[in-house]
């Protein structure tokens, strides 16, 4: 009798055991340390809704959803937390830039001048997966001294990209065709003929990409490039409101 009281025993405290370790919301058997049964419905966190959050901008729009963030600590926030954030500010001061301008000579051989016009340097602890948004502005000419708009009517393919620690992979690229339709093609041009357009045109886009844990070197560039032979292109980079975006996860 003693025995059987004894393995009595020990099966209840394996019984509570379990259900100390494991809390089940409408189920007996809970598979995870919270598990909540399909009957019970969604998980309410009052904390975040929108009279509690200021984040939360369900006030402003009542049936909308906002997204949900946990930071390294497994905390729980509507927080957006980013590497840079530009926010309407300009985010490429064609001022303050290695390279403001690309020139394509007409003497190029392969039709095609890339340069670096702005680096940003980024450190993860761990692996990483990069969000990366830009918009870079700039505006198209056929020569830069003096500056001339073009008159021909051919194409030019203006680039942008980054590389990621100086390699040749191109991420985010991003092309707009430039072409001035001139009906009295080719030269001599009269004064009064078509102009290029004015004003700045953009490359825009977003990527995902996987960085390890380590120190990293992000180069935006841009690329020029035009038929065989050569057209004289000259590009003015950065000319109004750029913006960048980074996020990581």
């Amino acid at each position: 009798m003693r025995n059987s009281y004894l393995v009595s025993a020990l099966l209840l405290c394996n019984f509570l055991t379990a259900q100390i370790s494991a809390v089940g919301i409408g189920t007996t058997n809970p598979q995870q340390k919270l598990h909540l049964d399909n009957s019970v419905g969604t998980l309410r966190v009052e904390s975040l809704d929108k009279d509690n959050n200021e984040y939360n901008g369900g006030n402003a729009v009542p049936a909308g959803t906002f997204p949900l963030y946990v930071d390294s600590d497994g905390v729980l926030s509507l927080k957006l937390e980013t590497l840079y954030n530009s926010d309407g500010s300009d985010a490429i001061d064609h001022l303050n830039i290695p390279t403001s301008s690309i020139t394509l000579p007409i003497t190029d051989a392969d039709g095609k001048v890339e340069a670096t016009f702005k680096s940003y340097t980024v450190t993860v602890s761990r692996p990483s997966i990069l969000e990366v948004k830009y918009s870079v502005s700039f505006e198209v000419y056929q020569f830069a001294s003096p500056l001339t708009k073009t008159r021909d009517a051919a194409a030019r393919r203006i680039t942008t990209f980054y590389s990621l620690n100086g390699g040749a992979r191109r991420y985010g690229q991003t092309s707009r065709c430039y072409m001035n339709n001139n009906i009295n093609n080719p030269a001599p041009h009269l004064a009064g003929e078509v102009l290029a357009a004015a004003g700045p045109a953009y490359n825009s886009t977003t990527t995902y990409i996987q960085i390890p844990a380590g120190t990293h070197t992000l180069d935006f560039k841009a690329e020029v490039s035009t038929n065989l032979p050569s057209l004289a292109t000259h590009v003015k980079l950065a000319i109004d409101t750029d913006s960048i975006f980074m996020r990581l996860y």
